[in-house]
């Protein structure tokens, strides 16, 4: 949710050349994704933490940590002179590798959010109240 709030608060075209020095996506649609995964990490990071939808968020925070682990990856083995991996906006200056073994991390607790978050959910409240 932080990274999400960092990526949206900021002028779009930064992270669109965060997004740019991976060299994956065409650049007519960096800017389209710039604008997508911040408010993507918002809003998923929001369910979680209010406990709505969780086992379905918590899928797709997964989904989505792979994708970036995957590019982390690509850029490393490639060599790419990534200077700022856009993981935290414009402030985020830690290495690739570091990111990497942070998003193995993040990885593994929404891994628990999908397989026990939902006992403690608003979710699950809202459906012992039915």
């Amino acid at each position: 949710m932080y990274a999400g709030f960092l990526k949206a608060s900021a002028p779009a075209e930064e992270f669109a050349y965060a997004i740019e020095s991976y060299r994956v996506l065409p650049a007519a649609l960096t800017l389209p994704a710039a604008l997508a995964v911040p408010w993507l990490e918002l809003y998923l990071g929001v369910f979680l933490t209010a406990g709505i939808f969780i086992r379905q968020s918590a899928f797709c925070v997964i989904a989505m940590l792979l994708g970036f682990e995957g590019l982390l990856l690509q850029a490393l083995v490639r060599g790419l002179p990534v200077t700022s991996c856009g993981c935290f906006g414009a402030s985020g200056s830690n290495s690739l590798g570091h990111e990497f073994v942070q998003n193995l991390a993040f990885l593994a607790l929404a891994a628990l959010a999908l397989k026990y978050g939902g006992k403690f959910s608003l979710d699950s409240l809202i459906d012992a109240h039915e």
